[in-house]
């Protein structure tokens, strides 16, 4: 992997430069794109310089997916596999420091953040890697006269387009089932946070992975890479992260060869206290769940619905908690929040916290740029708090993506449960209670693909995560995952050899 430093003209700030693709097992410059600048978030200035594909680049990639997928791998017994995504997996734990740097420079997260998140994914590649020789079929028992069974194969040439709040967690989700299932790959990352995908490359590379196993493309999603991506005829399925109207616009794209799809969405998840619930562990789950990752996760639990007795005491307590989060630095290992990771970000959150304001919403904490001398030129969002909200104003319906928490009081299970279900988004929920029949029967209630009981955010390796409605179409994690990338065969075998003629009288 080309990579070198040099000086941007307009500050002294060394920029790193990422000049190749990696395609073929080669590293290689791009045909028909070039290079783009990446935007340290945190200063609002170019810290990066990366090779950019296009639509050509995306030909050559899938091309050498499926010769890949043709020649060697689909062909490598699962346990030669599994052998090679363990090595991917050490390579990877060797080098969490550096990816969780440079995830920091280009996302804006927090480090001490990405080095807890990048930490885990070597748990992860290691899990699916257990998974590559398990996808056995099954014996379908009929008549003495056949003998049925069904075998488990690799849909094929996987196209992969990544979000830009988590990279490198969304790459493993993807990389780490399809490729236990057989499946090569095209990793388009988003176009605010290439770098990291590329040094999967470098790792993959490292771990002997036979050439076009797995090809690395950054570049823009609509009229660049990605939308060639979508619409290749040589792509089988395509594994999408991101928000809906990019997913339709993947669905039509994709709709003449008829693709397969898992498709990872929004969410504008609940959050229930109750009023038995011990409020000092909720409150350190639903201030972490508005905050973390700067507010940019569709998992988090930015509608926080309470019961009425204990109202007052959970506004007060979340006005008090932002006051303590400190924004800063991400490089900063003391730092507990970033920057948002683009400008457009930082004023679509500021956009949506005018219009609580405008709803009738009362602001009780944050809400503003930060603008302090050593963080007024970059992306940086106060935790942000509104009480007296009600379901029905934007700020509780919409994804933000910001560090805005709406608080929604409530009277009884009956109208938690109403007010939870009543938004187009399903993936994830969470409730605090004592009570353990009210767990049992709210969280069975909940339409969402995950729920929290006493605790928010838990998310590891074994655990399937999708949604229901608008959140998405299939599931990460777990053994479903890999199911996402197998195609099932029927085979049926004649144990007498005898055919009768149907024309014969």
């Amino acid at each position: 992997m080309k990579r070198h430093v040099s000086t941007d003209q307009n500050h002294p700030e060394k920029v790193e430069s990422f000049s190749s693709l990696f395609i073929g097992g080669a590293w290689v410059p791009p045909v028909d794109g070039g290079t783009i600048d990446s935007i340290d978030p945190a200063t609002g200035r170019v810290w990066a310089r990366v090779a950019f594909g296009g639509k050509q680049d995306i030909d050559r990639a899938v091309s050498a997916a499926r010769t890949a997928f043709d020649g060697p791998w689909s062909r490598m017994p699962p346990y030669e596999r599994a052998a090679l995504m363990r090595r991917f997996a050490e390579l990877y734990a060797e080098n969490v420091e550096e990816l969780a740097h440079l995830e920091t420079r280009d996302s804006g997260r927090a480090l001490r953040e990405t080095r807890a998140d990048i930490g885990m994914h070597p748990k992860y590649y290691h899990w699916f890697a257990s998974l590559a020789d398990k996808h056995d079929g099954r014996s379908i028992p009929m008549d003495d006269s056949v003998h049925v069974f069904t075998s488990r194969l690799p849909v094929g040439v996987v196209g992969m387009i990544c979000p830009w709040n988590v990279p490198l967690m969304s790459a493993c989700w993807k990389l780490g089932p399809a490729l236990a299932a057989g499946c090569t790959v095209v990793l388009k990352p988003a176009e605010q946070t290439p770098v990291t995908a590329l040094l999967l490359g470098r790792l993959f590379e490292q771990a002997g992975f036979p050439p076009g196993v797995v090809n690395i493309v950054p570049g823009y999603g609509r009229g660049g890479a990605g939308e060639a991506l979508a619409e290749h005829e040589g792509v089988d399925k395509i594994a999408f992260t991101g928000e809906g109207e990019t997913a339709r616009a993947i669905l039509r794209a994709g709709a003449q060869s008829l693709k397969k799809y898992t498709f990872e969405l929004g969410g504008k998840s609940p959050h229930i206290i109750f009023a038995d619930a011990d409020v000092d562990q909720a409150m350190n789950a639903a201030t972490n769940s508005a905050w973390t990752l700067c507010g940019q996760s569709c998992a988090l639990g930015s509608r926080v619905m309470v019961q009425r007795p204990i109202y007052d005491r959970v506004v007060e307590a979340f006005a008090a908690r932002a006051s303590k989060v400190r924004v800063g630095l991400p490089l900063d290992p003391s730092t507990h929040m970033g920057p948002q990771s683009s400008l457009e970000q930082m004023e679509k959150t500021l956009r949506y916290v005018g219009i609580g304001c405008d709803e009738g919403a009362e602001l009780v904490a944050g809400g503003r740029r930060l603008e302090a001398p050593d963080l007024a030129e970059g992306y940086f969002v106060e935790p942000t708090v509104f009480a007296g909200a009600s379901n029905d104003m934007r700020i509780a319906r919409e994804e933000i993506f910001g560090p805005v928490a709406a608080i929604i009081p409530f009277d009884d299970d009956e109208e938690a449960v109403a007010m939870a279900n009543d938004t187009a988004y399903g993936l994830t929920a969470g409730l605090w209670t004592r009570d353990v029949g009210r767990a049992h029967r709210v969280s069975a209630q909940i339409r969402a693909g995950i729920v929290w009981v006493n605790t928010y955010r838990y998310i590891r390796w074994t655990t399937p995560y999708g949604g229901f409605k608008a959140s998405g179409w299939g599931r990460e994690n777990g053994v479903e995952a890999v199911d996402a990338y197998l195609d099932t065969r029927t085979t049926v075998i004649s144990t007498t050899g005898t055919f009768p003629d149907a024309y014969a009288d």
